[in-house]
């Protein structure tokens, strides 16, 4: 069969070596795939599929340092779970049985008891014996907290084949923010991450599990995984068993470009997840081991588990080139197995199953569709000639060097002119509140009575907010939006958390973001949270505007809160401001973010959670609260987050690029991934925005009739749900009338606010030179003699908002 396109160069930073058991590993694994009863007979594998796909060179290339025994139990759990797959695949994916689907994922569970001593069921078939099998030889080797964590990767993996199901039967393609979250929980990697903690002897210390760090270690690989295997498996998955979710179909629909086109976007968003996960590693464990206090044998686990996530990158792609399962020249691509070192020194390629092009990705497009219209693109082309780096296949993109340079060397405060924004009509009706003018006044008097307006210590000058620009900020239209059937005592709560979140979100970058201050940041945020307590504790004297704001907002809203709405409510404002500390992070590298870690952070630095927490104060105890955690919630909040974070992004873009040097924009980010111009960025996010709320419709229209079904949801319950989807649309509304309405964003608002004295102040600071290295800061390239020109070199001062 002919490929459908050209394999790109891929990065593969570290070598791929072998485990020497490998013999006795594929011999274990034939002998128990046999006794589970998934071979001759169970009419989805034979002899020759398991030797064919070799999942013990997969596991042996994944885990090349553990003991024998740990890589035939690893190994037995990839059968297990290909094995799952296929079987899924042929019962119900290609029938379309859903119900039956589900009733088979339903009982899964039962066969992952937290207590492993608890009586399992008798299974029914191979799946529910492998697993029964597996769960009682792994788990008492394992703390608590790991069951715990790989139970639940395990169920997401299971039940989210029925989000795929559903798209499948649907004929439904996933738009690229959508793809990547759900890819993680059906693709399989977090589940392939906690089994290296096992091979690898490197449980994750549970203080730090649960930290930014490790999460985005794991999403980074995972993503990494999944978008690699996404290159192999196209052809297996999309043109023979007409797989929808592959992230190479999900861009060519997205831009309607060629395949091979997508294949080299897929692979640069590959090599962005993969240098993710390097630029944590090394700027965000030293910072987690010391504030942690974790003692050296936890350090040590954790950078083994870092290890086994980077064996497991490489070693995934060095099966990808050998096995048959995948497009790779006939598995022969790499060469023999001899070729590498078995043991020497030192993905789970994604789950499901896992028009040919030629040319540069970005060199030509089709004209009109989602996505495309943003093709001024292929102006931009590579910045960088394409490099061997000792992996197979071709380069279409720029080298892996040139793309981290990039996103290292942008120059802050660029003049950029008005944008031409996209067309942004929104389907919901506009309702407002009624109380709107007497919230305006009493918003006034609250910000000057918490000291908001006026000076600040620590900044000099008049200080953030003047009477003038509170009133043209004008957070009362935008709460009258959001909360349209507020009483004017709740409209009045919505406006003063609208205003103290907008202003501590200029606060923060003009205190701490002038002198790169990232432990005064910090000890704000560890302040902040005395004046959130989930008890009666008292809290202390307010120090500044910033802290008497909240403990007022808090004493309002919180106290006549139940315990766990309370706490829902604290978590969503310490997730923003930790948000705030990490785009602080970004400035002191001058580091453009990754685009997925930015679009999945400009939820928490929005406040979008902040907000879903006050949306839920009023809906009592009619809807289960697994049912806020479902995978269908979850898809509904985050598409309206996106799109009214991607809002803000578009109308801020001049005030946050020009005036503020800032570096957390969207349009920013789609520049800078891209290498393209800003106008072709703005077409890019618009058509994002429209798909995220394409999405958010869909939910509703398709995924929460089935949610409601499953959890067997009443009538007072399914009016909650109807309540709520009424509110994000109203939110939405209101967000998007607040944009257009208040004066913050147009250019004579912005020569008002920010004064011509401070942004020649602003933009002067691209002139001084670098402030000293911190101690103990982590290089951010390399060093020695002969290497500084080596290094990316900072272009100026954090921003001054």
């Amino acid at each position: 069969m002919t490929q459908p396109f050209e394999l790109p160069s891929f990065y593969v930073p570290h070598p791929a070596r072998l485990n020497p058991h490998l013999d006795e590993a594929r011999a274990h694994s034939t002998v128990w795939a046999r006794e589970m009863g998934m071979l001759e007979g169970s009419g989805i594998w034979e002899q020759a599929d398991l030797d064919a796909h070799d999942y013990g060179l997969l596991c042996a290339y994944t885990h090349p340092d553990c003991s024998a025994e740990a890589l035939s139990l690893v190994t037995d759990w990839y059968v297990w779970v290909f094995f799952f797959d296929d079987h899924f695949l042929d019962m119900y994916k290609r029938t379309n049985d859903r119900a039956a689907g589900k009733a088979h994922l339903d009982r899964l569970p039962l066969f992952m008891p937290a207590d492993p001593d608890a009586e399992l069921p008798e299974p029914e078939n191979p799946v529910e014996a492998g697993l029964a099998d597996l769960w009682r030889r792994t788990v008492p080797a394992m703390g608590a907290d790991w069951r715990k964590r790989f139970a639940e990767s395990t169920r997401n993996l299971l039940d989210e084949s029925l989000w795929e199901l559903a798209n499948i039967d649907a004929g439904r393609i996933a738009n690229p923010v959508e793809y990547i979250e759900m890819r993680r929980k059906v693709g399989g990697a977090p589940w392939s991450a906690q089994l290296v903690e096992y091979a690898a002897n490197a449980e994750v210390p549970q203080e730090v599990s649960g930290s930014r760090p490790l999460r985005v270690l794991m999403d980074a690989f995972a993503d990494g995984v999944h978008l690699r295997n996404d290159i192999f498996s196209y052809q297996r998955e999309v043109e023979d068993e007409g797989e929808l979710s592959n992230g190479i179909l999900v861009l060519e629909t997205f831009l309607e470009c060629s395949t091979q086109q997508a294949a080299e976007a897929v692979n640069d968003l590959l090599t962005s997840r993969l240098q993710q996960f390097e630029n944590t590693v090394f700027t965000e464990l030293p910072v987690l081991f010391a504030e942690s206090g974790l003692d050296a044998a936890g350090r040590a686990r954790v950078l083994a588990y870092v290890k086994g996530l980077q064996d497991w990158q490489a070693g995934g792609h060095e099966w990808h080139m050998r096995s048959s399962r995948y497009m790779n020249g006939g598995g022969t691509a790499a060469g023999p197995e001899s070729e590498v070192a078995p043991g020497a020194g030192g993905g789970l390629p994604g789950l499901p199953g896992t028009g040919a092009g030629g040319g540069n990705w970005w060199d030509a497009y089709a004209i009109g569709g989602i996505g495309t219209s943003a093709l001024d693109v292929l102006r931009g082309g590579a910045t960088g000639a394409p490099v061997a780096d000792g992996s197979h296949g071709r380069s279409g993109g720029p080298a892996p060097a040139v793309r981290r340079a990039r996103a290292h060397s942008y120059l802050p405060y660029r003049p950029t002119g008005p944008s031409q924004l996209p067309e942004l009509a929104l389907p919901f009706e506009l309702r407002m509140s009624p109380h709107l003018d007497g919230a305006r006044e009493r918003l006034a008097e609250w910000a000057g009575r918490m000291g908001l307006l006026g000076e600040q210590p620590g900044l000099p000058g008049p200080g953030l907010w003047d009477a003038e620009s509170l009133a043209d900020y004008d957070l009362p239209l935008c709460a009258a939006g959001i909360h349209p059937e507020a009483t004017a005592e709740q409209l009045d709560v919505s406006s003063a958390w609208l205003a103290w979140g907008t202003w501590a979100d200029d606060y923060y970058p003009a205190v701490f973001g002038r002198t790169r201050d990232l432990p005064g940041a910090k000890l704000a945020n560890q302040r902040l949270a005395l004046f959130m307590p989930l008890d009666e504790t008292p809290v202390p004297e307010p120090a500044n505007a910033l802290e008497r704001g909240l403990a007022d907002l808090w004493e309002r809203t919180a106290g006549p809160m139940g315990a766990e709405a309370r706490g829902r409510l604290r978590a969503s404002v310490e997730s923003m401001i930790a948000s705030w500390v990490w785009e602080l992070a970004n400035h002191i590298q001058n580091r453009v973010p990754d685009p997925v870690d930015y679009l999945e952070m400009r939820r928490a630095t929005f406040g979008s959670d902040l907000t879903a927490a006050l949306s839920r104060i009023g809906h009592g105890e009619d809807v289960p609260p697994e049912v806020y955690r479902h995978g269908a919630m979850r898809s509904l909040e985050n598409s309206a987050m996106d799109y009214a974070a991607l809002v803000n992004d578009l109308f801020s873009y001049r005030k946050e690029i020009e005036y503020e040097g800032e570096l957390h924009n969207a349009v920013l980010v789609v520049q800078n991934f891209f290498d393209c111009d800003h106008p072709a960025a703005v077409r890019i996010v618009g058509d994002l925005m429209r798909s995220r709320l394409d999405q958010f419709q869909h939910v509703v229209r398709s995924e929460l009739p089935v949610m409601s079904e499953d959890f067997g949801l009443d009538a007072a319950a399914g009016a909650v749900l109807d309540r709520y989807v009424r509110e994000l649309e109203d939110w939405l509304a209101g967000i998007l009338n607040w944009h257009e309405g208040c004066r913050r964003y147009r250019e004579e608002d912005l020569r008002r606010h920010f004064g011509e004295e401070r942004v020649l102040a602003a933009r002067g600071a691209q002139a001084a030179p670098a402030p000293a290295a911190a101690v103990g800061a982590v290089p951010l390239g390399p060093t020695g003699l002969g290497t500084s020109s080596l290094r990316p070199q900072p272009a100026g001062a954090a921003p001054v908002r």
